[in-house]
């Protein structure tokens, strides 16, 4: 095909100044410290695309939660047995009251806790703590108090360090690589949101570095609140268990257990362990 010559050039002009659109949204990833390091020491420098703000993000959350809620309570799945939920909350309102020590602003967060009845073995904390814990977890798995502490200060600290909206830009950054034009134009970026998140919270598996730090910081959460932090160890090894020839649990299948995590799991409990000790002896 022979193109005219304005043709070519105004071809060329739109590729360069697409080429330049999309330098500019990949350009608005900026760096940020969503926590405190917290004596486990999470320090990591974040990137977050201003395509995805946490107003936003959480704004997604809390409806996709009603949503939720709404539709186990019409099946009567929403909050069934009053001892678990108690149960429960109590461990949550434990570790909530530890979350300053990683990010200040999360203790006048609107934190909600709720028990679905369901055989999966999960639990899960939204943008902005919004929590669910499955009775699959708490019948299946049979936690200890410090070990439910273990698993909810995990999802909890997901939260705190703003994985979702971490994982959702470096969703939007490869959307960009992919069509510039349905990002440039908002044609994605703000009407896909809702499907984006919901992929990072219950479809998508975690990084190993996401997983590294919420188990580091959920054992810290844990010791604070004056739970045993050793009792994340054992968790993890009781879910694995679960699994041999069975189908694997689903919290495992997003969040995948390995010797080095274990080893990982021990270090933190370890470091944290004085921090265990002082919350139980009360000082």
């Amino acid at each position: 095909m022979i193109l005219h010559k304005n043709h070519g050039r105004r071809g060329l002009a739109f590729v360069l100044s697409a080429g330049v659109l999309a330098v500019s949204v990949l350009a608005g990833c900026a760096s940020v410290h969503t926590t405190q390091g917290g004596a486990v020491g999470v320090e990591r420098t974040q990137y977050m695309s201003s395509l995805v703000s946490s107003q936003d993000l959480q704004q997604e959350a809390d409806q996709q939660y009603a949503t939720i809620l709404t539709q186990a309570k019409a099946k009567n799945l929403l909050d069934v047995d009053p001892r678990q939920v108690a149960r429960v909350r109590a461990i949550a309102q434990r570790l909530i009251a530890q979350v300053g020590v990683f990010r200040p602003d999360a203790t006048s967060w609107a934190w909600e806790v709720h028990v679905l009845s369901t055989q999966e073995i999960n639990a899960w904390c939204m943008p902005g703590g919004k929590i669910a814990v499955y009775t699959g977890l708490l019948v299946q798995i049979q936690p200890t108090d410090d070990e439910l502490a273990a698993v909810m200060g995990h999802e909890i600290s997901h939260a705190l360090r703003e994985h979702a909206r971490e994982r959702v830009s470096q969703q939007m950054a490869t959307s960009v690589g992919l069509s510039v034009l349905s990002v440039v134009t908002g044609s994605t970026a703000v009407s896909d949101l809702g499907g984006k998140l919901s992929d990072v919270m219950f479809t998508l598996p975690n990084s190993r570095t996401h997983e590294a730090e919420a188990d580091r910081m959920g054992v810290e959460l844990a010791a604070r609140a004056g739970y045993d932090p050793a009792a994340a160890v054992s968790l993890w090894r009781k879910m694995a268990q679960a699994s041999q020839g069975k189908e694997q649990p689903e919290i495992l299948s997003t969040h995948p257990s390995a010797e080095s995590r274990i080893a990982d799991l021990q270090a933190a409990a370890q470091q944290v362990m004085p921090l265990y000790q002082q919350a139980k002896s009360g000082k």
